[in-house]
């Protein structure tokens, strides 16, 4: 019942580079992830291109990755590729790649290799099915430069994680060809009542991820302007979105469509206090405090739905996320008659991160994995349907449990979350909830 640190894997060392590429950095440790930024211009070329590369490593030499840069499309090749954990397309636009070169992109992508699109990187390859397809949208058109507001939609994600919630900045506002919302996972969008120009509708994704053929994705609508990589909070955008797609941290990058909030970050409506402790509500975020209790939905029960939250602990914490439980005033009626999905990784495989609290451990290869550390977010899917109980950590499903117990069911009953003592403090934001069909619908 303890948190746990994510265990991480030595990555091979990075080898000699080749001419073709730019300004290699020098004296980096033999693991270091290794990220090349791609700049070739075959239409407009964005004047803060330079800014965009000198921006890039800078984030990675505090962060952690060797930045390598090229304009020279002689890069892609397969084994000049397998070098690097992530490719940045910053502000290409037309064509840019040649055949050989495309197909040395794809199998780079299909084994594993991520991706990061930052503006024009939409305004590229719009005859490349396969690019099309990994960056989320092409580029459609734009107004003038100007002040917008744009909502942030995951504040789960290491890309997005340390924003507020409303992000006013100025920037070039891309329109696309077509919303990519059902195809990616939208991470922000913009409010086209805050500026002029906008052509999406009201629905206007500008920074979304996704899993893709194998690799991971990230794309940006951002940096157009020079300022804008000078900017600290675009600055930490850039940083979370390429370090998801070099693997170095992890996120639940599904398309996620048809949920509704149980809490939204700013009421609690329908919630009720369960025993001891309570919690603490800054900023969207709930903290729990004292204990042992729980804050729990009142405002109605659930049979088969997706529950989606996202967490995180500030160190050697305990909590847990109950489900399947009557209603009541008393906390250990939810342990007694419910079943608790387990945050805390130090305890018994059975009562571990992921694990269905003193039932079923999580698959802890794949929980160790999928987990980031304490002080970074975490997002869990609870997905139940009749008497079966999936559990998925950023995205990867960890646990696959049935109730068989005749004296618990699954099929109808609350939700909540325990604060679990006072040395316990974790945080949770974006309770939601997608209803499923009922078993047998």
């Amino acid at each position: 019942m303890r948190s746990m640190s994510r265990w991480t894997t030595a990555v091979a060392g990075a080898a000699l580079l080749l001419g073709c590429v730019s300004e290699p950095a020098a004296s980096h440790s033999a693991d270091a992830k290794r990220v090349l930024v791609f700049s070739k211009t075959a239409g407009f070329r964005h004047d803060s291109i330079a800014e965009g590369v000198a921006a890039v490593r800078q984030l990675g030499e505090t962060s952690g990755f060797t930045v390598d840069a090229t304009e020279d499309a002689d890069a892609f090749t397969a084994r000049n590729l397998r070098r690097y954990d992530a490719v940045v397309f910053l502000s290409t636009t037309g064509d840019v790649l040649d055949p050989a070169q495309q197909t040395a992109f794809e199998g780079y992508i299909r084994h594993g290799g991520g991706y990061a699109g930052i503006h024009a990187a939409a305004d590229t390859e719009y005859d490349w099915e396969f690019y099309g397809g990994l960056v989320g949208a092409y580029f459609q058109s734009h107004p003038a430069i100007q002040p917008a507001t744009v909502a942030v939609e995951d504040r789960a994600h290491p890309a997005t994680s340390g924003l507020t919630a409303r992000w006013e900045r100025t920037d070039e506002w891309y329109d696309y060809r077509s919303n990519p919302r059902d195809r990616v996972h939208v991470l922000a969008s913009l409010d086209e009542a805050s500026y002029t120009g906008g052509t999406m509708n009201g629905d206007h994704p500008i920074a979304w991820c996704q899993t893709y053929r194998g690799g991971r994705a990230f794309y940006t609508g951002g940096g157009h302007t020079k300022e804008a990589f000078a900017d600290p909070a675009f600055r930490r955008h850039l940083t979370g979105g390429i370090l998801y797609a070099i693997g170095d941290v992890q996120a639940d990058c599904r398309p996620e469509n048809g949920y509704r909030p149980l809490f939204d970050g700013s009421s609690l409506e329908g919630w009720q206090q369960a025993g001891p402790g309570s919690f603490t509500l800054d900023d969207g975020t709930l903290t729990s405090t004292g204990g042992m209790g729980m804050l729990w939905y009142a405002g109605e029960s659930f049979g088969s739905y997706s529950l989606k939250l996202d967490w995180k602990t500030s160190g050697d914490d305990n909590s847990g996320v109950f489900v399947g439980f009557p209603p009541s005033d008393d906390p250990w009626s939810a342990v007694n008659n419910g079943y608790e999905i387990q945050i805390d990784a130090t305890d018994t495989p059975e009562r571990t991160t992921g694990s269905v609290y003193g039932f079923q451990s999580a698959d802890l290869g794949k929980r160790d994995r999928a987990l980031n550390p304490p002080g970074e977010w975490n997002t869990y899917e609870i997905r139940v349907e009749g008497e079966r109980l999936r559990v998925r950590l950023n995205g990867v499903q960890i646990n696959d449990f049935t109730n068989t117990d005749p004296a618990r069911s699954l099929r109808e009953g609350h939700i909540g979350i325990q604060n679990h003592g006072a040395d316990d403090q974790v945080s949770f934001r974006d309770v939601r909830i997608r209803e499923l069909p009922a078993e047998g619908d």
